[in-house]
Order: C-alpha cells, then structure tokens, then sequence
C-alpha cells in the first residue's frame, strides 16, 4: 500500500483498480498534507483519503467513486466535474469549495460543512446530506431527488430551478431560501413555512391574465369560491375561471380565443371555463387547471 498522492503512485493505483499484480492501492495516511495539490483527472477511485488536507487543491474531473473522505479539509477545493458517486464525504470541510456539475449520487454528505459552496448543476440524486450546512450554498438546478435533507441547514441557499422531488425535507431550515422555481413534487415532510412564503396566489375574487394562441390575452376571473394555487413558480392553476375580456396583439377586443396547448379548448367572453381535470397537489405546476399569471406582464411573455 501506498500513502503518497504521485503520479507515480497513481498510475500505481490505477493498476490495481484495472486487478493487476504491479498494482498497488492508495492509502494515505492520516492528515496527509495535499494542499493545493494538482489531481485534475486522477483516478482515485475508492482511495483512502480521510482526513486529508485537499484545501485549494485542483480536483476537476477527477475519479472518486466510492473514496473515503471522512473529515477531509476540502475547503476551497476545485472539484468541478468531479465524480463522486457513492464517496463518503461525511463531517468533511467543504466550505466554499467548487462542485459544479459535479456527480454525488448515494454519496454521505452528512455533517458536512458545505456552507457557500458551489453545487450549482450537481447530480446530488440520493445523497445523504442529513445536517449537512448548506448556509449560502449554490444548489441552482441540482438534481436533490430523494435526498435525505432531514435537519439540513439551507437557510439563504439558492435552490431556484432545483430539483427536489421525493426529497426528504423533515426539520431542514429553509429560511430565506430562494426556492424559486424548485420543483418539491413528492417531496416529503415540506415545513408548513415553506407552504406559506411559497404560495403567492390570495383568497377571494381574482383578475389575473393567461396567453392563447396568436398572442392574444384572456383577462380571466378566479371566483372566491374555485380552488387556486402555484407551486414555488409565478405560474398559476385554478380549478376553474370567467372570461371577462379578450385581446389580441394590437389591443382589438376579440369574443373567443383558443388555447395554446389544445385547439379544442376555447376561451368565449362571459363564459366560465373548466378544465378537463383539477389536481389538488400544489406542487404539480404543469397539472390539471387553467393556467394563468398574476400580471398581463408576465402572461405576454410566457
């Protein structure tokens, strides 16, 4: 066994993950001092890497499927690319590090300090972040589904365009996250919080604005009594709505306009429209429902 991070030893190591008899595995010993070390593309496939220091180190694209980096200091850590699949990261120091696109499905996350770290794009399907701290981390368009985020901190995390279905949410913190466009489908355990700062749709008698085809714009009427919502989007859904008013691009009033999704569903002046089915789940942004947005703004441009 070797303890040294070479390229000598890693050709050595790649060896003996190919079964040959020259070929020796890495073993590092511990605290072992990598700091900005250059391991772009190394094949470190289950090395042993704990508590290693790896801080600044230059990591992209590199091969760590399965790699032990129990306590590691990752802190600032170029890991871009990376594959991490199935590597134990847990109690590791990853603040600030670059993980971008990188691949961390079924990898233990738990106790890791992850806090304003770059995940941006990364595959974290099934990962095991449980009191992970993602403080500030930037989650934009991570894949979380069915991640294990009980107890997780992800107070003021980007976590716009993510997406989070079947994620198990029970005590996370989601303060002040922007949770803009998350797709939280099956998610389980949603704090009643989240629910709350979510949901942009009010009460009561509503006028709101939805685009046909040809660009025309239906002013619609939610009634108090039709069930309503969004999921963590400005697009809405309602159970059913009143046609008050229709126009096309250059302002003319029209009597009927077609949908942009179904020629065969119409839009006439003072009918109530309804749709082929209702879906009660809130999170199911696309479901059942007439669709609509809040300002003719955003339904022009949609």
């Amino acid at each position: 066994m070797i303890n040294q991070i070479t390229q000598e030893n890693l050709a050595k190591h790649a060896a003996w993950l190919r079964g040959k008899p020259d070929g020796v595995r890495v073993v590092t010993v511990r605290n072992a001092d990598l700091r900005d070390a250059d391991l772009r593309n190394a094949d470190l496939r289950d090395a042993n890497l704990s508590y290693a220091n790896l801080s600044y180190a230059d990591l992209r694209g590199a091969d760590l499927r399965g790699a032990d980096l129990r306590n590691a200091d990752l802190r600032n850590a170029d890991l871009r690319d990376a594959n991490l699949s199935y590597a134990n990261l847990s109690y590791a120091d990853l603040r600030g590090a670059n993980l971008r696109g990188a691949d961390l499905r079924n990898a233990d996350l738990s106790y890791a300090n992850l806090s304003y770290a770059d995940l941006s794009g990364a595959n974290l399907r099934g990962a095991d972040l449980r009191n992970a701290d993602l403080r500030g981390a930037n989650l934009r368009d991570a894949d979380l589904r069915n991640a294990d985020l009980r107890d997780a901190n992800l107070s003021y995390a980007n976590l716009s365009y993510a997406d989070l279905r079947g994620a198990n949410l029970r005590g996370a913190d989601l303060r002040n996250a922007d949770l803009s466009y998350a797709d939280l489908r099956d998610a389980k355990n949603v704090p009643d919080y989240v629910t709350a700062i979510t949901s942009i749709v009010s009460e009561g008698d509503l006028v709101v604005y939805k685009q046909l085809q040809r660009g025309d714009i239906a002013t619609l009427k939610i009634p108090a009594s039709a069930r309503r919502s969004n999921a963590t989007g400005r697009k809405c859904r309602a159970e059913y709505a009143e046609v008050l008013a229709i126009q096309d691009l250059d302002g003319n009033a029209k009597e009927c306009g077609v949908s942009r999704y179904d020629v065969r569903f119409v839009y006439r002046v003072g009918e109530t429209v309804h749709p082929h089915k209702w879906c009660e789940d809130r999170w199911q942004e696309c479901a059942g429902g007439i669709h609509f947005y809040l300002t003719r703004y955003e339904a022009a441009n949609n």
